[in-house]
């Protein structure tokens, strides 16, 4: 009698049983550190929006307790560095010269610059100055380059309080216009939290562009009409070279801010459609910033 070999033992295909996929899916397991999709993500951040308020908060009181005067170099810093710029470009340099109430104008270039300025430094850093807090807590990793941003408004809210009283010693007067200052400063504030976000993605991955930044950025402030009117700069310029600086978005923040508060700069002074372009910068750095590093999510704090 003959056996037939599909009917023996060794001839059955053992059942391998569920794969790994099926059962984590059974059981609601999930990978490790996996990056969420943009909508949770969202949601992840606005429920811990008190930790990005708290530790923003915190970060503004412990940054000066190893100085003297503590606080007060939040505003300090940039009237010393507006009173350098005034004393180089305004009397040396004579980029006074044509500029109505050149103190104020002078003083809210400096103060919008540096908010930007401060705002992409400190997310340069965002990630990797806290690897420690990142490996060891599991939350949305873009609420530290959000509370950056939010640290940096609050000190430029300090600095404005001066900011006001200059323009008032100056000779301007309140009016209804000082309330644009509101919307120019949501604009940038998204704009700086989208640049911050863009940062801290790549200064994760570069460590070295820390040391970098400052050169670029200081190559911007002087192409950003901070310590001179761009729009009397830019008369007998190429066409391409008008069109690059006047949507340059550091200098449309700051020309907005100055024609809320100075009376002599006035709407002939500002680029065309110039609260679009705030607009749109606002929403392409914030959106895309936003974006841009949360694609990365699941890669911060490995290696």
């Amino acid at each position: 009698m003959s056996l037939d070999l599909d009917e023996s033992p060794a001839g059955l295909v053992p059942d391998p049983g569920p794969s790994a996929q099926e059962l984590a899916a059974k059981y609601g397991l999930a990978v490790s550190g996996a990056r969420p999709g943009l909508r949770v993500y969202v949601s992840q951040l606005w429920a811990r929006r008190h930790f990005i308020t708290a530790y923003s908060r915190a970060k503004v009181s412990a940054q000066y307790t190893q100085a003297r005067l503590g606080q007060l170099w939040q505003v300090m810093t940039p009237l010393l560095n507006a009173a350098v710029y005034y004393l180089i470009f305004g009397l040396l340099l004579g980029t006074s010269r044509g500029v109505d109430n050149y103190i104020p104008f002078l003083v809210t270039g400096v103060f919008i610059f540096t908010f930007t300025q401060s705002s992409v430094l400190a997310g340069t850093k965002a990630i990797s100055g806290n690897l420690g807090l990142v490996r060891a807590l599991h939350f949305p990793r873009a609420s530290l380059p959000i509370s950056i941003t939010l640290q940096q408004l609050q000190q430029l809210m300090m600095s404005m309080g001066v900011l006001l009283v200059i323009v008032v010693m100056s000779g301007e007067v309140p009016s209804a216009s000082w309330l644009l200052v509101i919307p120019a400063l949501i604009l940038q504030s998204i704009f700086n939290a989208g640049l911050a976000m863009a940062m801290a993605r790549l200064g994760s991955k570069i460590t070295d562009l820390s040391q970098l930044m400052p050169f670029l950025l200081r190559t911007w402030m002087y192409t950003s009409g901070v310590m001179y009117n761009l729009s009397a700069k830019l008369h007998d310029a190429p066409h391409i070279v008008k069109f690059l600086l006047e949507i340059n978005p550091i200098a449309i923040y700051i020309d907005l801010m100055r024609f809320a508060l100075i009376d002599s700069f006035t709407a002939a002074q500002l680029p065309p459609h110039v609260w679009l372009l705030a607009g749109l910068w606002a929403l392409f750095a914030g959106v895309g910033g936003f974006v841009y590093f949360w694609k990365a999510e699941e890669e911060y704090g490995r290696g």
